[in-house]
């Protein structure tokens, strides 16, 4: 059973920094990509990041350049580190994972994050 869970959301100001983390219940190594995204109220999830198994990452527009994917050095860890962060990153993020070899995908329930003054 493939289990994801997220932490490490909160409530910032603008321009601050915050690490999410994605855990799952296998390494990094048995998922095809693993993703992040995010839920606005009234407005459709978006993908914000993604780690592919190669390690090659990629990224949203919206966040290019103020986000970063990394990984612990036990490989069952996502980061997801946000910085600069502005009000419209407010948000739900969830971790999404793509299981080798049939593509099942497993989601985690989310973390809130709100950036406020």
């Amino acid at each position: 059973q493939v289990q994801i869970a997220e932490s490490g959301g909160g409530l910032v100001q603008p321009g601050a920094s915050l690490r999410l983390s994605c855990t799952t219940s296998y390494t990094i190594f048995s998922f095809y990509s693993i993703n992040w995204y995010r839920q606005q109220p009234d407005k459709q999830r978006e993908r914000v990041a993604s780690r592919g198994l190669t390690g090659a990452t990629d990224y949203a527009d919206s966040v290019k350049g103020r986000f970063n994917v990394s990984t612990d050095n036990w490989k069952t860890t996502i980061f997801l580190d946000m910085t600069d962060l502005k009000p419209e990153d407010t948000a739900i993020y969830f971790c999404n994972a793509v299981k080798m070899p049939w593509g099942q995908e497993y989601w985690g329930r989310g973390t809130q994050v709100i950036v406020s003054s």
